[in-house]
């Protein structure tokens, strides 16, 4: 174990700006989230799809960049993604149908393009339609696999702590040259 070595030979000092660069780095990487979340409009700029319902259009494990501006108006075709009232985990479906009434009210239908019938069945008890404030964002972007790496450490959790572990070792231990 020389990591541990490494940690009894650093005097306060050193020991004290490794935990200030970590404190940084975890920091940042919020700042940037924050940031995006404005930009975006989107409560989640950025998404993982775990299903293989939106295949070919999307895989499992595609990351998804997401915009949610409301003056936009949500239009048959487009990729939303959507919670629905008691699921912790948002869809990311297209939209099959938009039922517009004379009063601006904009209600609409999705379903998976890989999927057989639409989204009825998945949305909360009664509820035939979504509406806009279901829709987390619009996929307007994606990179494909790059979300595997969310899914593998939450399929198995300890490969993620162990990972996380690595990772926050080797910041601490880490000495600038």
């Amino acid at each position: 174990m020389e990591l541990f070595g490494d940690l009894r030979r650093m005097n306060k000092r050193q020991l004290y700006y490794q935990v200030l660069n970590f404190a940084m780095i975890v920091s940042s990487a919020l700042m940037i989230w924050k940031g995006l979340i404005v930009l975006t409009g989107s409560e989640s700029p950025i998404v993982v799809v775990l299903s293989g319902s939106m295949e070919p259009a999307f895989h499992r494990g595609d990351l998804l960049f997401l915009t949610n501006f409301h003056d936009d108006p949500i239009r048959a075709g487009e990729i939303v993604v959507f919670k629905v009232e008691g699921r912790d985990i948002p869809i990311v479906h297209r939209v099959i149908k938009v039922h517009e009434k004379g009063n601006g009210n904009i209600k609409f239908l999705t379903k998976g393009d890989n999927n057989e019938v639409d989204d009825r069945g998945l949305y909360k008890e009664g509820q035939n339609w979504l509406e806009k404030k279901d829709v987390v964002g619009r996929a307007r972007g994606f990179l494909p696999y790059v979300g595997m790496v969310t899914i593998i450490m939450n399929d198995y959790p300890k490969f993620k702590y162990a990972l996380l572990a690595v990772m926050g070792a080797y910041v601490l231990l880490k000495r600038e040259s």
